[in-house]
């Protein structure tokens, strides 16, 4: 039997449709799942925004106020894709209306904002997840398993980088994102959260850490129209750039092992430019983003001069068996976020959690605050656990 399940975006822009998108895709690849999205409402409040995405896509109601949506008893479950500083607003308002929320990472600009939405999501008994969309590759997930199961010996050390040009050209409008009271962190909250994720699924959680960060391009033009996503603004007053360009970390793990984890987003000539090496006693394994099916796998008892083969992820890896029927046919971007929406889903079907929950979100931007007090005081700083 199955049930429609009223949902909300709040947020539309290029996360917003990729997150409806991935609602309506959900019937074609699983089939089975006992709840059918149903689009009840979207908001944006850039004026026209959301009645063009209700035309678009099919959204019963659009408005400019999300608090519309948290008091439409029609909604059951919503998307909060809107910008950082928002999210802890949005997401602790849609929880204590009985929502369930499926919230874009960092989930606000800090830990105790990360938490207070955990803790709104936990207080009113809703299913809550969060947009850490790499760790549903199938070959990340290949990965995870082969970790665990000692195909690659104990893990010694490992890499995790995830460098980009979207900020790189300095005519980049000076948006929200690159101010600290809007944006946060910058590219700690941006693209490090995603490597902090992909750490600990991959290895556990860090114990102490180490960090430098820098801003390369220290000043950006203010823009002079209604700017967004990564526009450009030739001509604007200049104004300075308030949060991290680059940001580097080594990390012990409680495990032992030992890590190194970069990110940029001004590094010319790297487009997600997003993966992993992880190397053990035995063993390595090798991810890129860009190479998104393969992973590169060597595991033997050579030791010295091992090979290293490229294997092509299948049907029995991950959840690559919803999307293509053998191997080396490829997923893609999109796809890894209707596995997202589907684990969402499935949590609210079933009233516990599967893929990544609030409490991923809190752990990774208290060790994005660990590299922050790094950075500020110098030397190893321990990651809390909390």
């Amino acid at each position: 039997m199955v049930r429609a399940l009223g949902v909300a975006v709040v947020g539309f822009g290029w996360m917003g449709r990729v997150h409806t998108r991935a609602y309506a895709r959900l019937p074609h690849h699983y089939p089975l799942l006992g709840l059918r999205p149903e689009l009840v409402a979207v908001a944006e409040e850039v004026p026209g925004l959301a009645e063009r995405a209700a035309g678009q896509f099919g959204f019963a109601s659009a408005t400019r106020d999300w608090r519309e949506v948290a008091a439409d008893p029609r909604v059951e479950a919503v998307s909060v894709t809107a910008p950082n500083f928002l999210h802890r607003a949005i997401g602790t308002a849609m929880a204590e209306a009985g929502k369930h929320l499926w919230i874009e990472k960092p989930v606000g600009l800090t830990a105790a904002d990360a938490r207070a939405v955990a803790d709104a999501v936990a207080v009113a008994g809703v299913q809550g997840a969060v947009g850490f969309n790499y760790r549903n590759a199938p070959a990340v997930e290949t990965a995870r398993a082969l970790i665990a199961d000692g195909e690659i010996g104990r893990v010694t050390h490992a890499r995790v980088r995830l460098f980009s040009d979207y900020a790189a050209h300095p005519d980049a409008a000076l948006t929200w994102r690159y101010e600290r009271e809007r944006g946060g962190s910058g590219v700690l909250g941006d693209l490090a959260s995603h490597g902090v994720d992909l750490a600990r699924y991959l290895l556990g959680e860090p114990a102490e850490l180490t960090a430098d960060t820098a801003v390369f391009v220290p000043e950006r033009p203010r823009p002079t129209t209604p700017a967004a996503g990564h526009a450009r603004a030739a001509g604007g007053a200049p104004g300075p750039v308030g949060n991290a360009d680059y940001v580097s970390c080594l990390v012990r793990f409680a495990s032992g092992a030992r890590g190194v984890l970069e990110a940029c987003r001004v590094s010319v000539g790297e487009q997600n430019a997003y993966g992993f090496e992880v190397h053990g006693t035995r063993g390595a394994l090798f991810w890129d983003f860009r190479r998104m099916n393969e992973l590169g796998v060597g595991r033997g008892s050579a030791y010295q001069d091992q090979p290293v083969s490229t294997v092509y992820v299948g049907p029995g890896d991950g959840e690559f068996g919803a999307f293509q029927p053998g191997a080396a046919n490829a997923m893609g971007y999109d796809d890894l976020k209707v596995v997202e929406a589907y684990r969402f889903l499935r949590s609210v079907e079933e009233g516990r959690p599967y893929g990544a929950t609030l409490t991923d979100a809190v752990r990774s931007a208290v060790a994005l605050e660990a590299m922050e007090r790094s950075v500020r005081d110098g030397g190893w700083v321990p990651v809390p656990v909390s």
